[in-house]
């Protein structure tokens, strides 16, 4: 039984505390006669208890098992450490609840080790840095955070489902709201008009086997394909008729015209080539080898660099003359650390607040996502800001960005799934990544596009039933699409 006598343990340290003699001199330190009498202190007793605090501190990390690389994150954290968490719980040094993203996002880039992991909250204004999730979860298990206002839907605009095979690739025109096209693997095109009322423009027949990907010319005149029968074909669409097809040795992948010289095609096929081929004469007029299939492609606003990637995972950047086709190889890098994957998705956007320049999104078929920023000036040098990694995947998923309604939240990505559901992440976060999710496939969702005005999400899947999603309106300064 315990001595009633026996003063409890925290009087003990409170009178240990106020005996202590270095803390009774700090309160007696006398002051010269030119100086403040209560300066110096006061200084000697707060730096005696900070001190304490950071031994304090230190002990509790310790006993945390976290060690010292937590206490240097702690101790660099910024200002206004406090106000960027929402506490979840009891929170300790080790365990100060949820990571919220800063306003502004280079303060704060988050290194992750894994979703079910411990993680490190490493505060740095190098931008080398990079963000890495990963995670073996599914889609349907993750949790969903709330719903971001300027990616709220309400509901479907409209449904085309006359399609009787999956649907693989689908786009809006150049600078169009309601010109789509979408390409089937029964080798079938289809051009629609999504404004009131919704209606199939034209049926371009001629590709024997899977559209692996087309693209429309700058004025919305011409629609160049690509196609598993190793065919490349340029359509007419006032005319819904196929005005040259040329041949090749192998499966024809990914396409690009040129955004300055539309009469530069490129060309990403199975033989390991990028083929630049003269729109008018349908001749090869340059090529670049690489090390596997490409199988997908972008280009820069400029024209002069193609950003494409492999079957392996590997991402290029390669310089292009913009009036003469020529080919060089300038950059590699790998998009998939752990494993060779093919790349589903290759795509550059102008700018991002993340990275303050333009920047690359890739997606490969075992779900990886990664973001890059890209140095134009070093002949378009990627280095990775921020990656995630889903549940691989049995189709060829594709991915694109979000609109930069709320980027300076984030760094939003809208990707198809094989539980037939449409999701959106964030990439900037380290937990909860997805922010909202479309219902409504009854099969794998494999493409994915917004059109120009912002307005409308599409979304096809494998059974062939492409889904135009109508965004919320918000109101901001006269523009119904933009948040608050």
């Amino acid at each position: 039984m315990d001595n009633p006598l026996t003063p409890p343990d925290d009087i003990t340290e409170k009178k240990k505390k106020t005996s202590d003699p270095e803390f009774i001199s700090c309160l007696l330190q006398p002051s010269t006669a030119d100086s403040d009498p209560t300066y110096i202190g006061t200084r000697r007793l707060l730096l005696y208890r900070k001190l304490n605090s950071g031994i304090d501190r230190r002990k509790d990390w310790k006993s945390n098992g976290k060690g010292y690389v937590a206490y240097r994150n702690w101790i660099c954290r910024p200002r206004n450490w406090e106000s960027l968490h929402i506490p979840s719980g009891p929170s300790t040094p080790g365990q100060s609840g949820r990571w919220v993203p800063t306003p502004s996002p280079l303060s704060i880039l988050l290194e992750v080790d894994s979703w079910g992991g411990s993680s490190r909250d490493l505060r740095s204004g190098n931008l080398g840095r990079r963000t890495s999730f990963s995670s073996s979860l599914s889609d349907s298990d993750r949790p969903v955070r709330k719903v971001e206002p300027a990616y709220s839907f309400v509901g479907m605009h409209c449904i085309f489902d006359h399609c009787k095979a999956s649907v693989t690739v689908l786009k809006f025109g150049n600078m169009s709201s309601d010109l789509l096209a979408y390409g089937a693997s029964d080798g079938s095109l289809t051009v629609c008009s999504v404004s009131q009322p919704p209606s199939i423009v034209k049926h371009l027949s001629g590709h024997s086997k899977d559209v692996t990907d087309f693209d429309f010319s700058s004025n919305n005149q011409y629609i160049a394909s690509t196609s598993m029968d190793k065919t490349v074909r340029i359509w007419e669409l006032s005319g819904g008729s196929c005005i040259r097809i040329i041949y090749g040795v192998s499966p024809q992948l990914c396409i690009r015209f040129h955004p300055v010289n539309n009469n530069f095609l490129s060309v990403g096929n199975g033989n390991r080539e990028i083929n630049v081929i003269n729109f008018s004469t349908g001749r090869i007029i340059k090529k670049a080898m690489f090390e596997s299939e490409v199988t997908a492609m972008d280009h820069d606003h400029t024209g002069h660099l193609i950003f494409c990637g492999d079957a392996q995972g590997c991402i290029y950047s390669v310089l292009m003359d913009s009036h003469t086709g020529a080919l060089s190889r300038s950059h590699r890098q790998r998009s998939s650390l752990k494993q060779k994957s093919p790349t589903t998705t290759v795509q550059y956007r102008t700018f991002s607040l993340l990275a303050r320049g333009p920047v690359l999104l890739t997606c490969t078929q075992d779900g990886s996502l990664s973001f890059f920023s890209v140095a134009l000036e070093i002949q378009g040098y990627l280095t990775l800001r921020c990656s995630l990694k889903l549940a691989p995947r049995v189709h060829s998923i594709r991915a694109t960005f979000c609109p930069l309604l709320s980027l300076e939240k984030g760094e939003f990505i809208v990707a198809g799934s094989e539980d037939s559901n449409v999701y959106f992440y964030d990439l900037t976060r380290p937990k909860h990544t997805c922010v909202n999710k479309l219902q409504g496939h009854g099969s794998p969702v494999i493409g994915i596009a917004w059109n120009h005005g912002e307005n409308f999400l599409v979304s096809s899947d494998s059974d062939g039933t492409v889904i135009v999603w109508k965004r919320a309106k918000t109101t901001s300064g006269g523009n119904d699409y933009t948040v608050r």
